[in-house]
């Protein structure tokens, strides 16, 4: 990596105020500047590394008006954030210009499997029958397709993904490493005291521009389709149980829970930990804190808690419940005085 500030000016439609001719070799944190760093400010709990970081140049909002010096080049814009994620993606398609390309002699490849042109396949990836891998696709070491499973064009599989026999994954999409992709979903039927096994014979079917995090799992269906949206974003360690539906450009941090045959909207947000039944309706552009239990369908809106209730009043539950203690101490000396 090796820019001028003027170039990267160039790409972001950016104000320059400093050294337009300094060159840029990493990008760093502002905390953590170094002689040829590139840095960005966002959150104004950091803006006073501003006046000390050792980067040459920070990205910053068009109106951050310095207090005292800065002593590396601005870099202007709208949204310091997002001009910062886009630059990282500009420099993360230029290395992928000159990605890896080719078939690993070691790779297993069933005959009727088709592969598309300009295709990474590593060492040890198996491909199963009638399975085909799209243009441009990234299949690293220990990844398997099962048979008349699709990848789509332009996605990568990272070490050790598995996508079952029959599902499909979109154009555009990153599994990380150690997602399984149409593993059984979890159906039993109990008889006599003893669980007797449905089988799932559906799949899963993931859209276009999905991430997936590493050691995430989504079942397959137990009939139909587990369906994943255009856009849907999924941290590490999620599980998508059989026959869920989520709408596009959802997101899901790290460790959530989604029970069966829950249908969850299109842009919702659901934090940390957070455990949804199966067989609810979740409404667009919900958002769900962090470590909260959805029993129940829920209509747009922000929410807290388990059960999870409206974010509101659970915050004003969360005062009460710090009170419980002086409370009951208050009853307890009335019970005394008695």
């Amino acid at each position: 990596m090796k820019y001028t500030v003027s170039q990267i000016a160039e790409l972001l439609s950016a104000e320059v105020v400093g050294d337009e001719n300094a060159v840029i070799t990493t990008v760093c944190k502002i905390e953590e500047g170094v002689p040829g760093g590139l840095t960005f400010l966002s959150n104004p709990k950091y803006t006073h590394y501003i006046y000390t970081t050792k980067a040459t140049a920070a990205i910053v909002n068009k109106d951050f008006e310095p207090e005292q010096e800065v002593p590396c080049t601005l870099i202007k814009v709208e949204n310091s954030y997002i001009a910062f994620a886009q630059l990282l993606n500009f420099y993360q398609e230029q290395q992928a210009a000159h990605a890896k390309v080719g078939i690993s002699p070691h790779a297993c490849i069933a005959d009727s499997a088709q592969v598309g042109e300009n295709v990474y396949i590593a060492e040890f990836v198996s491909i199963g029958e009638h399975a085909v891998i799209g243009d441009g696709a990234r299949l690293y070491p220990h990844v398997s397709v099962g048979d008349g499973a699709r990848i789509g064009a332009r996605t990568t599989l990272n070490a050790g993904v598995h996508v079952y026999a029959q599902c499909t994954v979109g154009d555009d999409c990153i599994l990380h490493a150690g997602a399984v992709i149409g593993a059984d979903g979890f159906g039993f039927a109990n008889q006599d005291g003893q669980y007797l096994k449905i089988p799932q014979i559906g799949n899963v079917v993931i859209g276009h521009h999905v991430e997936i995090g590493a050691n995430t799992c989504i079942d397959r269906a137990t009939m139909g389709s587990t369906k994943i949206g255009d856009y849907v974003k999924i941290d590490n360690l999620v599980q998508i149980a059989h026959n869920v539906e989520v709408g596009e450009g959802t997101a899901f941090a790290a460790q959530c829970g989604v029970a069966g045959s829950a249908k969850i909207g299109k842009h919702c947000i659901f934090a940390g930990q957070v455990g949804v039944a199966g067989h609810i309706h979740i409404d667009d552009k919900t958002v769900v804190g962090a470590q909260s239990g959805v029993t129940h369908s829920l209509k747009n809106g922000v929410y807290l808690g388990s059960p999870a209730i409206p974010a509101q009043r659970e915050r004003e539950l969360i005062v009460y419940r710090r009170q419980l203690p002086n409370i009951y101490q208050i009853i307890k000396d009335l019970q005394n005085k008695q």
